[in-house]
């Protein structure tokens, strides 16, 4: 949980915590989802979340706790924007609580991440989460870690994320105060901006990850191409041999069934590229505008590698988007030979739609990319 000097703006002792997550329907049914939830998520409050924060004198308080009388949605907001520190449990993605996460993630202001084992969404799997399990007997290691988490952050700074450093590299920079006025936390974080490498760090996996999965596209449709074109050859000389139509339906049944295991394996590759791709593309962006208003001779040693990174990538992509469209007209022609072959059709047609659009993204990237290294160098 430790951090520059320049995100340790926060009070020397929090008083309030405000807890977003799932809230269920305290007035449901028993037994329907809403009022297990309910009981669920209440539980977690009291037993995990709340005495966590009492050992530390701060008061945590849930959407359905605040007191005061006006509009709900307005309360919420307020009290993501301005409590000392936010508990989110992320569990199942709820898209509500995923609103009020990113509101406060903008601020910068303190927030720590909770998430039932196995319930933590896609998004923010790379975002450090503590997790906790149902069973009562395994609350109390959670506790145990919040606890911990505020002792450090309390002690050391709360790690600002990606999204309040890139907002605020992005503002203009403020009057510079005067000497009279100033003190050394001041001078200290003067010293000490937020540098372009810690912007790449929250994508640099993500691109890793994304490299890692066009070459194993590249290699499943390498595979897919021969054995297209071996079944095809193979119907060919039996259509020429005049062979029954019970022969080549039994070649196009073998095919279908050759056919099955790599173009599942592509389309649940081309899948995950296709969200990783919709995580990191707001990030990559946003370092490529920051990177873009940064004089060069500022923009320190991690830049040329990540535009050098970004053009790669595109590069690994366009060697294999003319296979994409081979496959995407060989898959149209396909299922005319034997209903079994819709399945992995359907497959391989759905990957190569997700790869092409995915592609496109990556090629504005690497044209960013390349205008900023040449303007760098010219």
């Amino acid at each position: 949980m430790n951090v520059s000097p320049t995100y340790r703006r926060v009070p020397e002792r929090c008083r309030t915590c405000f807890v977003i997550g799932p809230i269920g329907d305290a007035y449901a049914a028993h037994g329907t989802p809403e009022r297990e939830s309910y009981e669920h998520h209440l539980e977690i409050f009291e037993q995990v979340i709340a005495p966590a924060c009492a050992k530390y004198e701060i008061d945590a308080v849930r959407a359905d706790g605040i007191a005061h009388a006006g509009d709900i949605n307005e309360q919420i907001c307020r009290h993501v924007i301005d409590s000392d520190l936010v508990i989110a449990d992320v569990s199942g993605g709820n898209p509500n609580v995923m609103y009020e996460l990113g509101l406060r993630h903008v601020t910068g202001k303190p927030t720590i991440h909770i998430g039932e084992a196995g319930q933590l969404p896609f998004d923010i799997a790379s975002i450090r989460t503590i997790r906790y399990e149902r069973a009562r007997s395994r609350q109390a290691g959670a506790r145990r870690e919040i606890e911990t988490a505020l002792e450090a952050g309390l002690r050391d700074g709360f790690e600002t994320l990606t999204p309040a450093r890139v907002v605020r590299a992005l503002q203009p920079a403020e009057e510079p105060a005067s000497s009279a006025g100033s003190t050394d936390a001041d001078a200290t974080a003067d010293e000490d901006p937020p540098g372009l490498l810690d912007d790449f760090a929250a994508i640099e996996d993500g691109m890793d990850e994304m490299t890692a999965h066009l070459v194993a596209i590249t290699k499943v449709m390498e595979t897919i191409r021969t054995l297209t074109e071996q079944s095809t050859g193979e119907i060919l000389d039996l259509t020429q041999a005049g062979a029954p139509a019970s022969a080549r339906l039994a070649a196009a049944t073998r095919y279908a069934e050759s056919l099955s295991a790599p173009a599942g394996e592509m389309r649940t590759v081309a899948t995950a590229f296709a969200e990783r791709m919709t995580t990191v593309d707001s990030g990559v962006r946003a370092a490529l505008s920051l990177i873009e208003a940064t004089p060069p001779d500022e923009r320190g040693e991690g830049t040329d590698a990540f535009l050098e990174q970004l053009i790669n990538l595109d590069e690994v992509a366009r060697t294999g988007l003319s296979q994409f469209g081979f496959l995407g007209t060989s898959a149209s022609g396909l299922v005319r030979w034997s209903r079994h072959l819709r399945k992995p059709v359907k497959d391989i047609s759905s990957a190569v739609q997700e790869m092409t659009s995915a592609v496109t993204c990556m090629g504005e990237w690497a044209g960013k990319a390349r205008e900023l290294a040449q303007g760098a160098t010219g």
